[in-house]
Parts: structure tokens; sequence; C-alpha cells
């Protein structure tokens, strides 16, 4: 009898389809009412790198719209230490950081941010969004073990300002904690909430500055309300690390509550130009994040380019203030132009700019009549914000020119008054 020969499928012929019964009805109903009103978002391809001129759908355009805030994404030191790591370590770490992927770099890169943040240690993760997402529910864990005091879930409280990040709400649904949110900024409404959960065991979360509205949080008053009702403090600090304050360390730094905040998170893929996130706090903080938080233990470890890059730029932002006075420099000019044409840019006290306009599909009009004349700045809608508050969402980066600003100025008038906008 002969010896049967595997057979593997051609990749090479017709697609198999999803049954039919799997394609129609929830959630594919939202997705056709979503096309529907035509609010299924474009999503351009990106042909060059993170510059402030660069290629978009084979078109070039100005970009006003990305994180690369300090412009290292692109900085030939930064990636002169990437691919120098790439051909000494390979493309991967091979493993998660409790198993084979604990490299050097990624220890040294944990003790760069930790330095530049002003905290005892730091545990990085592969996201800012796992960094969320690992931390909130560790914290808020409860584990019945080795003959410690029991601990009832329903003893915990989480308290979330209503306009934090995406990753911040769903590590909140995580954790299985029982949460309260309180309005924007709102100190006296949390302190109403912290008045009747005096007995619980709470962590405060909030952004530094917000991503959709570019606002602060009113970081003194937070900290003032956890010592006195006997709270943790948690703050977000993606869109500030390496930006805001006298040495760029964030809203922390820059609002004089350094020593008051529990725990910092932050993003590697904002001023720092890579990918990644991380969590910075106390050695006890960060020694227990790496044992409970799932996100770090179950997740490969960051590539050894994307962590020797990311020290590289640690290091260049640290040691090049010049680059934030640029950056703000660049964000006054920007904003004061869109201030004088008469565009609405809410409360924005960063780099993160938006311009309201309202209606979503007036928006998406917006954007593309940007696009067509030379303007990378997508629009921003429901879901990321709420109905009717659709807006353009610009950034503006430390290498962006006078002249650039003032082209995508010229241009935001044209068709500002075009669409009756201003």
């Amino acid at each position: 009898m002969g010896v049967r020969r595997r057979t593997t499928r051609r990749t090479d012929g017709p697609r198999v389809k999803l049954r039919r019964r799997f394609r129609e009805g929830p959630p594919f109903s939202l997705l056709e009412g979503i096309e529907k009103h035509g609010l299924y978002p474009q999503i351009r391809t990106v042909n060059a790198a993170a510059k402030p001129e660069t290629t978009v759908d084979n078109k070039k355009v100005l970009s006003f719209c990305s994180n690369n805030y300090l412009g290292l994404a692109a900085h030939p030191k930064v990636i002169k230490a990437a691919a120098a790591a790439a051909k000494k370590y390979g493309t991967s770490c091979g493993g998660s950081r409790l198993i084979s992927g604990n490299l050097e770099l990624q220890e040294k890169l944990e003790q760069a941010i930790a330095d530049f943040k002003g905290a005892e240690a730091a545990c990085a993760f592969m996201t800012g969004f796992m960094a969320n997402t690992g931390t909130i529910p560790a914290l808020m864990t409860v584990v019945n073990m080795f003959g410690l005091p029991h601990i009832n879930q329903d003893d915990n409280l989480i308290i979330s300002d209503e306009l934090n990040h995406a990753s911040i709400v769903d590590a909140c649904r995580l954790a299985k904690a029982p949460r309260e949110i309180y309005k924007h900024r709102n100190t006296k409404d949390l302190e109403r909430i912290l008045k009747r959960h005096k007995q619980k065991r709470k962590l405060i979360v909030t952004d530094g500055v917000f991503s959709m509205d570019g606002d602060i949080a009113p970081l003194p008053q937070i900290v003032e309300l956890a010592e006195q009702y006997k709270a943790m403090v948690m703050v977000d600090d993606a869109h500030a690390t390496g930006l805001l304050g006298e040495n760029g360390r964030g809203t922390i730094e820059h609002l004089n509550v350094e020593g008051k905040v529990d725990v910092v998170i932050g993003t590697f893929s904002k001023a720092f130009g890579g990918v990644g996130g991380f969590a910075a706090g106390s050695k006890e903080l960060v020694r227990f994040l790496k044992i409970r938080a799932r996100q770090y233990i179950f997740s490969s470890a960051l590539p050894p380019a994307t962590a020797a890059g990311l020290i590289e730029a640690i290091k260049i932002a640290k040691n090049q203030p010049g680059l934030r006075q640029k950056l703000w420099q660049n964000v006054k000019q920007f904003k004061d132009g869109l201030k004088a044409l008469g565009f609405d840019i809410l409360n924005s006290e960063t780099q993160i700019i938006p311009v309201l306009i309202g209606k979503e599909q007036k928006a998406i009009e917006a954007s593309e009549k940007l696009f067509e004349n030379g303007i990378f700045v997508p629009c921003v809608r429901w879901p990321a914000v709420a109905e009717g508050q659709a807006r353009l969402r610009c950034t503006v980066m430390a290498t962006h020119t006078e002249k650039q600003i003032n082209k995508a100025l010229n241009i935001f008038e044209k068709v500002g008054r075009e669409l009756k906008l201003i």
C-alpha cells in the first residue's frame, strides 16, 4: 500500500466566501447603515515617511495630522540606531519578556523612559493602548491568596473622565470593577463622586492631554481631591510626554504636580516617533505589573529595532529642547491663523487643534477639499466624537516650516469660504 500524499489547498484560486448568514444582521447591519449615509472613513494610503511634506495616495501633500510631533520618526540618528539593532538582533525578540524576549535593549529602554519621566521605574508594552488595558485591570485585581485579607471587587471603584481615551474606557471594562464617570474636567463632579464612596479603594483616571479636544486635565485640583479622599491617581500622558513641561516630562511637570501622581501611562508613538507604550511609577508598581498585567505577560516584546530607535529618540528629546520650542512656535502660528480666519478650535491648549465643523457630511467634504488642494487632514466623526461634533483634527510638528504653515492657512481659508464654514 502506497503512502498517501498530503495535498494543500491552492492559495491562488477563488477565495472562499463567508456563509451568507454571517454577513447579514448585527454587526453588519451597522456597517450597512454607515455606508448608506456615506460615513465610512476613507482610509488613505501613505507612500512616504511621516514628515510635513509627504506622499498620500501617490499625491504630494502637506501633512497636518501626524502624531510625529518632534519629527523623530524620520530622524537620521534614530534610523541609524534602529538599523544597527536590526542587524545585530534580527527583526524580533522571539518571545515575551518573561520567556525569551527580555533583551538588554528592553531594559535600557525602560530605564531611559523612567529617567526621562522622573520615575523610579517603568514597564514597556507593545502599544499605549495595551499599557492602559494592562495597567488598570491589574491595579483593580482581586486575588485572595497567600492568606491575605479577603477583598471584594465591589470594594474597588474606578473614577474616569467622560472624554478619556478609548483605551481607558476599554481598560475600565476589562477591570470588572465598579466605575463612575465624571463630567469632562469638572472637579466639582469628581468630588461629588468621591464623597459618596469614601470607604472604597479608589482609582482616579484621566488623560493628561485629551486627544480629540487638545485641552489639559486640571491635575492640581485632581491630586488635591485624591489626597483628601484617599484615592490613587493615574494619568495617561500620551500626547504630553516629550512636549509639555520645562524638560518635556509632560503634564505632571507642566502643572507642577510631580510626586503626587501614582501611575503615569504614555506612548512611544507620539513625540518619540516609534511604537509602544509604558507605565511609570514606583519600583513596586512596576514589579507588580510585570506579574499581573496580562498585556505584558502574554505579548511579544518590542522589536529590537524599535527599542533601539526609541532609546535614541528619548536622548534627542532630552538634549535638544529647541525641538519643543519650535513646536510651540509652530502651534501658535497655526492656531492664531485659524482663529483669525474665523474657525472654531474649541479650547485647545496644545498641539492637537480641532477645527469644529459639526455635521458629519460637511466635515467629510471639507477634508476631501483640503486633500484636493494638497493638505492632508482627515476628519474625525462618530463614534470617535459625539454625533454633530465632527471636526478636522489638526496636529502640528516641530519640523513644519513657517512657509508650510502659511500655505496650509491659505488653503484652509479657500476651502472654508467655498464651503461657507467661515
